[in-house]
């Protein structure tokens, strides 16, 4: 069986996009499915996109065999760029039933999932492919990145914490607070990619593991569910996280003010001295 297209779904246009785009399933052998998402012109993680993908893991899961899910682009230069920070923070309900929701059914999914990274992956690019079980990267094109220190935004709670649970502490640092860069090569000796390759290397390795076969017993998912249940209770609490970082900050802001009163306070004290 080679390449049987299943469905294929559009995904609608909006202003934060060029074009909507589609999201076509396929199937190359018996419990080995591949969703190609191609959202012109960098899979933004925008609400049409994710929706659109969380309407295909349904279709997927409640019409066809359980067995091990591929995902990748159809943009060769992109896996995903990440989020649209203006339509995240304009759009109501976005965190929670739309991003953080299609976060939560990858890593509660019934079978197994790889991410086919076959570009660049930033941001919340490279936090939706930590979401998948595991990731087999280009080796010669693209980089993955966390670029929030470039652009000066936090971190929420669900996008750090996948990574504290799945790279060694060194490479989380280096992700988080250098905001590295890691090309094909790199990306694996620092651990967060488990491969490198094209669509063949991607099915040998899933061949390799028998992940087409692991979600029969039906306890995959819940499985998954404790092995990551730091992320899981990230998503499904982030708005009391929200609330906690707001008077963090709110504290953050109090501490900087007396602070700038105590050194202003020295400096007085300085000049007087010097009188």
């Amino acid at each position: 069986m080679a390449n049987e297209t299943l469905f294929t779904l559009p995904i609608p246009s909006s202003p934060s996009a060029e074009s909507g785009g589609t999201i076509v399933c396929t199937r190359s052998s018996p419990g080995v499915y591949l969703l190609t998402f191609t959202a012109p012109p960098d899979n933004r993680l925008i609400t049409p996109f994710c929706q659109t993908f969380l309407l295909a893991l349904d279709i997927l899961e409640f019409s066809y065999p359980p067995g091990v899910l591929i995902t990748t682009s159809g943009i060769g230069k992109f896996y995903s760029n990440g989020l649209n920070l203006e339509h995240a923070s304009s759009t109501p309900g976005y965190w929670s039933n739309t991003l953080f929701a299609l976060w939560k059914r990858l890593l509660t999914y019934h079978m197994p999932t790889v991410a086919w990274i076959n570009g660049h992956a930033f941001a919340g690019g490279l936090m939706f492919a930590m979401y998948h079980d595991y990731r087999i990267f280009n080796p010669s094109r693209g980089f993955l990145c966390l670029n929030e220190l470039d652009m000066g935004a936090p971190l929420k709670p669900p996008m750090s914490s996948i990574f504290r649970q799945k790279v060694p502490p060194a490479t989380y640092r280096s992700l988080v607070l250098e905001a590295k860069r890691f090309p094909g090569p790199q990306a694996l000796e620092a651990g967060i990619v488990d491969g490198l390759g094209a669509l063949p290397e991607v099915l040998a390795f899933v061949e390799e593991r028998k992940l087409a076969d692991k979600p029969k017993s039906g306890v995959y998912s819940y499985l998954r569910r404790e092995m990551y249940r730091e992320s899981l209770q990230y998503l499904e609490t982030h708005e009391e996280a929200e609330a906690r970082d707001m008077r963090t900050l709110e504290a953050e802001e109090a501490r900087e003010s007396e602070g700038k009163k105590r050194v202003a306070e020295w400096r007085k004290n300085v000049a007087k001295s010097k009188l």
